[in-house]
């Protein structure tokens, strides 16, 4: 509980008032002293802003069973979380789209992600692909982006927040693997634009051409299921009219 709250930057007194709770019982939480309750566990996680991993991994060491299941994507109970998946991956064509767990593995995707990873090496895309390893490696997407100080810089600030939010392991090691490849320049910050820039485009070099595309992240709603909760999907949309137009083609051959 201390390391979560000082992850997040909140004194004890800041965390209690949150809670709701005294200072007092909050510090015998921490040190032991007290046995909090499982409602108090996951009362104090609300502020802390746990993810429903780290909220089972706190009632496990107060000695509470997991609140959150974590099923299996195949399992029969996630049936519908699958036909919804499939129906934004189907429903997203000509365009890329790609579904990814907590550790950017890739889960699942539509047949026009074919377009960003046709001149991966296959030794990447072998296996449990991680998705960031498959865009910044240089053997992967990386020496084939255009704007890849831009775009690694993107990506590595979004790990970069989901580290601090997670306090995952192996996404800090992800994270300090992928500073080290190289960046093709100074990394550049995202809350720095150029001046006729609205996001962070993807641009890719292809067919002695080039393609442009903007991207979105969806997650569910109200998840209640630890896997459920990990899983986004990335989505990605022409910049431009050629962009359109080529992936537009590729879907009629």
């Amino acid at each position: 509980m201390r390391r979560w709250r000082e992850l997040r930057r909140l004194s004890q007194l800041e965390l209690s008032i949150r809670a709701e709770v005294s200072t007092r019982h909050l510090s015998f939480v921490e040190t032991g002293r007290s046995r909090p309750s499982r409602e108090m566990v996951l009362r104090l996680a609300d502020p802390l802003d746990l993810p429903l991993r780290e909220r089972n991994r706190l009632l496990l060491a107060a000695g509470y069973a997991p609140a959150y299941p974590e099923t299996a994507l195949a399992a029969p109970r996630m049936a519908a979380v699958r036909a919804a998946v499939r129906q934004v991956l189907g429903g997203h064509e000509p365009y890329p789209a790609a579904v990814v767990d907590r550790g950017w593995h890739l889960v699942d995707a539509n047949d026009s992600l074919a377009v960003l990873t046709e001149r991966v090496a296959p030794e990447l895309l072998a296996g449990r692909v991680n998705v960031l390893r498959a865009s910044l490696h240089p053997d992967g997407l990386a020496p084939h982006i255009v704007n890849l100080g831009e775009w690694r810089g993107h990506l590595l600030n979004r790990l970069a927040r989901q580290v601090e939010l997670t306090g995952d392991a192996e996404l800090a090691a992800l994270e300090e693997e992928l500073r080290g490849y190289p960046g093709g320049g100074p990394d550049r910050s995202v809350d720095q634009p150029g001046p006729d820039e609205l996001v962070v485009p993807l641009r890719v070099r292809h067919d002695g051409g080039e393609l442009c595309f903007l991207s979105t992240v969806a997650t569910f709603g109200t998840p209640l299921d630890v896997t459920l909760a990990e899983l986004s999907i990335e989505s990605f949309y022409p910049a431009d009219e050629r962009t359109a137009a080529v992936l537009r083609e590729r879907a009629r051959n």
